[in-house]
């Protein structure tokens, strides 16, 4: 990689998939303190504290609007790209950043829990559009062809939403911002590699093929590319763009509904349905919203739950390096169909350790090993494949229309699992896994049987093998 080109990739990274990691993990540890906060004040305001569900509802609702406001960024974000370009909508996006830090950092001297939801679901619309393909695909994927050699490899973005993740359960341990006064900075540190991100982003030029392609400015993408590469020779490259600028203006980009008629499309498209609400509703949002709960009803001492999830972070880490550094050897199909079988497997796991730790105390570790091991199987298979095979099992003409099906249904079914999970686990217990388990060997099984290699495979092979 030349010097500019990692630096704008890993700015985008940091700023966009990282902070979506982030705020995936960040409302674990302070839980408790935030629930505290909504009944001091809902106190204060009534004269009554809230009851037990009515209080699950409200920080279940805090949890989830995350996700609805992603559904909503993710929508948007083609909008902005379109008016402002990348880097300026990745600007404006951080601008948003900056307005829900101060929401949740001054939601507790002004007494208003209000405040820490809608600054979650700005964080939400943010990293929609943040972490949508489209978004962050096209800035740190500016050249063609032969020239994707020489960005981060296939499934880099999943290893900043793990470092992501592991550095809010680092943050929160109670020897840093776990503390009941600190929670408030801890929801805004996003602020921090937002303000970054905005800061920095100026000094990178804008990205080639945006500039090119749909703005038709050659002497732009012509600098732009010289600058990334470091060098005078890009004729090549731009001459490259231009066949794909031509492809492009005389190819009618399908709609959604376009696509759902489509018959030839229909095993794709329901094979990106599959994949991407199998992806949310196999419980690993459950993990990462309520991990310190999980562990607590499996009877991990409370003093040594935060640690325990700061090493459950680390292994994720782990298992994304090995999962972005294999998936171009081992290909897509294994990785997923492994990934989601041991997260099924983990997941029945849970609920038998959970049933037998009265009779056998030690079954608590089991516990933390199978959660461990929903962390590892996602990561290194069902975390990133789903976009990638998106991209690989339509032609441009509909790919646009699939990442909007794809992306939907994962922030929506994000945000059901984040929503419902509370109310699940109160009323089936121990049973409430099998659920997650019945989804990941379910999709495991579909991909099993209809969802072929599409590793080095053209877009007709793969249709080929479909029909």
């Amino acid at each position: 990689l030349t010097f500019p080109l990692l630096s704008v990739t890993l700015l985008v990274s940091f700023g966009s998939s990282m902070l979506y990691g982030y705020n995936l993990a960040v409302v674990n540890s302070p839980a408790e303190h935030i629930k505290a906060f909504y009944n001091a004040t809902w106190s204060q305001r009534y004269g009554q504290g809230l009851g037990r569900a009515p209080l699950t509802l409200l920080y279940a609702l805090t949890v989830s609007i995350f996700a609805l406001g992603g559904l909503g960024g993710s929508l948007l974000v083609g909008v902005l790209v379109e008016r402002y370009g990348r880097n300026g909508a990745l600007s404006r996006s951080a601008l948003l950043v900056l307005l829900a830090g101060g929401c949740m950092g001054l939601s507790r001297e002004l007494g208003s829990p209000e405040m820490v939801i809608i600054g979650r679901s700005i964080t939400g619309i943010h990293s929609g559009g943040c972490t949508a393909p489209s978004s962050w695909l096209s800035p740190l994927q500016p050249f063609l062809g032969g020239w994707r050699r020489l960005c981060i490899p296939t499934g880099s973005v999943d290893i900043f939403i793990c470092l992501g993740v592991f550095s809010a359960q680092v943050l929160g341990l109670p020897e840093l911002l776990g503390k009941d006064r600190f929670w408030p900075l801890f929801l805004s540190v996003v602020v921090v590699p937002a303000s970054l991100q905005l800061l920095l982003l100026h000094c990178f030029p804008e990205s080639p093929r945006y500039l090119l392609i749909e703005r038709n400015n050659v002497c732009g993408a012509t600098k732009a590319l010289q600058r990334f590469l470091g060098s005078p020779e890009v004729q090549d490259v731009i001459e490259e763009m231009r066949e794909e600028q031509q492809s492009l203006s005389s190819m009618e980009m399908a709609s959604v509904w376009q696509l759902l008629r489509e018959r030839s499309l229909r095993w794709q498209t329901l094979s990106v349905a599959v994949l991407n609400a199998g992806m949310q509703l196999s419980g690993i949002d459950a993990i990462w919203f309520y991990t310190n709960t999980i562990f607590e009803n499996a009877g991990i001492p409370v003093s040594q739950i935060p640690y325990t999830t700061m090493g459950t972070g680390a292994i994720e880490v782990v298992a994304g390096l090995i999962g972005c550094f294999t998936i171009e050897r081992v290909g897509r199909r294994p990785l997923i169909i492994t990934g989601f079988c041991a997260m099924g497997v983990c997941s029945a796991g849970i609920t038998i350790s959970l049933l037998l730790q009265a009779a056998l105390p030690w079954m608590r570790y089991v516990s933390v090993a199978c959660v461990v091991g929903i962390i590892a199987g996602f990561c290194m298979g069902p975390a990133g494949v789903p976009f990638l095979m998106t991209a690989e099992l339509f032609t441009q003409s509909h790919r646009p229309a699939a990442y909007i099906v794809g992306g939907s249904l994962n922030w929506l079914c994000n945000f059901t699992v984040g929503f419902i999970f509370p109310f699940l686990q109160m009323s089936a217990g121990a049973f409430c896994y099998l659920v997650f388990c019945g989804v990941c060997l379910l999709v495991a099984l579909y991909v099993y049987l209809v969802i072929p290699e599409t590793k080095n495979k053209t877009f007709m092979e793969i249709s080929h093998i479909f029909t």
